[in-house]
């Protein structure tokens, strides 16, 4: 247990990219999921990270990795679109004990309210043992918002983000409990799921 009581947790996060994994430019998918977990949580983090190509057999076997390693949740950035390298979902698909379409279906709904082209994105979440493994957006801004949502101008959410959740889902797979910090994304929890204070 960490001094805020919280048990640490240890979260995959993979940067999907052809370009950025080969050095062409600098990842900029790693970055933005550290920062926003790191923002949207109260435990401590213990982040493995990977900057992979757009290949299938090499995301299938680092989600496999990660899963293995005991990550209680994987993110996933970047190859959910619909070019010919786009390959992560079929990857996660293929080494998936469950699919999750909920998130997927929301994900595309909150994108919607930004770009048009959001019907082109085919992300999607699935559980692999105790371990939620979810696709999100290629682009920064993007993550953000699919994981926060939308608030209005008083910060008072108006289109829930994925990640109100993903706290409860995990502990449903018997994953360990994930305190979010309401300010950046609140967390629901059914009545007698929450845990008091200590």
């Amino acid at each position: 247990m960490s001094v805020s009581g919280c048990e640490t947790v240890k979260i995959g996060i993979v940067s999907i990219s052809d370009r950025a994994s080969s050095g062409v430019y600098e990842d900029k998918g790693l970055p933005a999921l550290q920062d926003w977990l790191s923002r949207a949580l109260h435990n401590p983090i213990e982040f493995e990270a990977r900057l992979i190509a757009d290949d299938q057999p090499t995301i299938e076997e680092t989600l496999i990795a990660l899963v293995d390693a005991q990550c209680a949740l994987v993110l996933t950035t970047g190859g959910t679109g619909p070019a010919l390298r786009d390959v992560t979902p079929e990857a996660t698909l293929a080494v998936a004990d469950k699919v999750m379409p909920g998130f997927g279906e929301q994900m595309r709904a909150i994108s919607l309210h930004f770009v048009p082209t959001a019907i082109l994105s085919r992300q999607v979440a699935v559980i692999r043992k105790q371990t939620l493994i979810i696709n999100l957006p290629g682009q920064p801004k993007a993550i953000a918002e699919t994981l926060e949502g939308l608030k209005d101008a008083e910060g008072q959410p108006l289109v829930p983000g994925i990640f109100a959740a993903v706290p409860y889902c995990v502990d449903l797979i018997g994953g360990p409990y994930l305190k979010t910090v309401d300010a950046v994304c609140k967390g629901f929890r059914p009545k007698n799921a929450v845990r008091p204070a200590r």
